[in-house]
């Protein structure tokens, strides 16, 4: 008996439905949860404004509250007076010697040789004359001396004008540079923490708790608002240790409310608890309360709004069941 193509396939499809294992849910109960944010200052500061009110609906990135140190704008102004100072240094450095500069050790050096040729010469005289007692040796001596003091004056003066020529050494430069970088940082540093007096959203959602008010002194890291991403509400159900390897980070569940039993909301895993627990009280089986557990974070992203914070959900994550041997 020959088939045809379509009964082929037909018959293909057909054993494809046999062979392929029939879905299962695992069923968990849990209550929803807002993921909250304290919006808090790094340093202390006081509240100059509040701009937002409980339960005012805000975009990531909106101005919250706005606070003030007394101190931060005479901070920046010496900050930015170094950085300047820092930055004069490295172009003279860079820059060498000007050229008034060069003009007045070039002069130098050259007052200096026509002193020290001078007294060489006074001193060659005065030594023809000690030598005939026409000048004591005491007058002669101190010609010497003269002659010396000025080859070390126009030795001096030659080896600044040959510094000057040669520029700023590298190593010089390269502190002055640093000195400069840190001068920058220092400024960038304390107008970040002018930023950090302006509090943002740091999600979009709605503003759960206002815990200051204008005029209030902030500690650093205490809240002064708290903000809830209304729209990824995520629960904490508890599976069996035999369903737990049917789950994964990733798979995708189905959330029904009490109120709304027709109705399914998408979510899907996203954390495994690596420990065990003892079954919590929403567990309902006198097997599942002996039963040891695993928690499972499920999230979801509701854009309806009829996810709240505080309601039970029931999530229902579907595995496949194993078809045992005929």
């Amino acid at each position: 008996m020959r088939l045809t193509l379509r009964e082929l396939s037909a018959l293909l499809l057909a054993l494809a439905a046999c062979a392929r294992a029939p879905a299962s849910s695992i069923e968990a109960t849990g209550s929803l949860e807002y993921v909250e944010l304290r919006v808090a200052p790094s340093l202390p500061s006081r509240v100059a404004r509040i701009l937002v009110a409980e339960g005012d609906m805000v975009r990531q990135g909106d101005t919250l509250a706005i606070l003030t140190i007394p101190t931060w704008r005479a901070d920046v102004a010496q900050r930015e007076a170094r950085s300047a100072s820092a930055s004069a240094v490295l172009l003279e450095a860079e820059h060498g010697a000007r050229a008034q500069e060069l003009a007045r050790a070039e002069a130098e050096v050259a007052a200096t040789t026509a002193d020290a040729e001078r007294a060489e010469r006074d001193a060659a005289r005065l030594k023809d004359l000690a030598a005939r007692n026409v000048v004591s040796a005491q007058q002669y001596d101190a010609a010497r001396t003269l002659a010396a003091s000025t080859f070390a004056r126009r030795a001096a003066a030659g080896a600044s004008l040959a510094l000057l020529r040669e520029g700023t050494r590298d190593e010089r430069v390269r502190a002055a540079r640093a000195d400069l970088e840190a001068a920058q940082q220092a400024v960038e540093s304390v107008r970040a923490t002018g930023r950090d007096l302006v509090l943002l959203a740091p999600v979009a959602g709605t503003v759960m708790r206002r815990a200051a008010e204008p005029g209030e002194v902030l500690a650093a890291g205490q809240a002064a608002l708290t903000v809830a991403e209304t729209r990824r509400q995520t629960v904490r159900v508890f599976v069996g240790q035999a369903s737990l390897p049917l789950v994964q980070v990733g798979q995708r569940v189905r959330g029904v409310l009490d109120a709304f039993p027709g109705r399914e909301f998408p979510g899907r895993v996203v954390a495994l608890s690596p420990t065990a627990e003892f079954t919590p009280r929403v567990a309902l089986t006198e097997r599942e309360r002996a039963d040891l557990m695993f928690g499972v974070k499920v999230e979801f992203a509701d854009s309806t709004g009829m996810l709240k914070a505080g309601l039970p959900i029931t999530v229902h994550i579907d595995v496949p069941v194993a078809r045992s041997a005929p």
